[in-house]
């Protein structure tokens, strides 16, 4: 009888410490998680400005704007512009 007291009484002590350790293991991946969803949206909020960004940088007038000032371009006359159709030059 004193032995399986004992061993019940080990068993529950296991059984215990199984317990704790796999709440302390859950709080710890949703402290983690927690941590990893909050990187994520500051990783949203900067990539929806890199877009921002990107969109004013490459926008039309001002690549036009920038290409006639510093590096004195300009649009080509009719006569300068030459057509190519890839289809019939693929053909070729």
């Amino acid at each position: 009888m004193l032995r399986l007291n004992l061993i019940l009484l080990l068993l529950l002590v296991i059984s215990a410490i199984g317990t704790v350790s796999a709440n302390h293991k859950a709080r710890k991946m949703f402290i983690d998680l927690e941590r990893e969803q909050a990187r994520m949206r500051e990783l949203e909020v900067e990539w929806g400005q890199l877009q921002l960004e990107q969109s004013t940088w490459a926008n039309h007038a001002r690549v036009e704007q920038i290409a006639r000032s510093k590096l004195h371009m300009k649009a080509p006359g009719s006569g300068q512009v030459i057509s190519i159709d890839i289809a019939k030059a693929a053909v070729n």
